[in-house]
């Protein structure tokens, strides 16, 4: 029970720490940039945000499917704790890919509204 509860201890670590560097995702304001978008360059900076956080997070997917693989193939390595790893991985790639995709919506909203303004 106690192996359990500090391997959950390390994997929520872990998933702190790799959302850690989201902070040059993120080089405005964006609750003040959504707030004050009003032109068409205003939502398409924001569209372009949008888009490179969403290429952040694929990479990320990329990352962890590489991490998976490894897990999977040399799994002996890891010993008993290789089937949490690798669901811990697994669930990992879903969220990044989640959050590419609730980015990708993004910048594509942005960018019709940017599209719908005259300037």
């Amino acid at each position: 029970m106690e192996v359990k509860s500090h391997f959950i201890g390390l994997a929520a670590i872990g998933l702190l720490a790799s959302c850690a560097p989201m902070e040059r995702y993120h080089p405005m304001d964006m609750i003040q940039a959504v707030q004050s978008a009003k032109t068409r360059t205003d939502h398409e900076a924001l569209a372009a945000h949008y888009e490179n956080v969403a290429q952040a997070m694929r990479e990320k997917v990329q990352i962890h499917k590489k991490i998976l693989e490894q897990y999977e193939s040399d799994g002996y390595h890891y010993g008993r704790e290789v089937e949490d790893l690798r669901a811990h991985t697994r669930a990992l790639i879903r969220f990044y890919e989640q959050a590419a995709e609730a980015n990708w919506s993004m910048a594509l909203s942005h960018r019709k509204l940017a599209a719908g303004i005259n300037q």
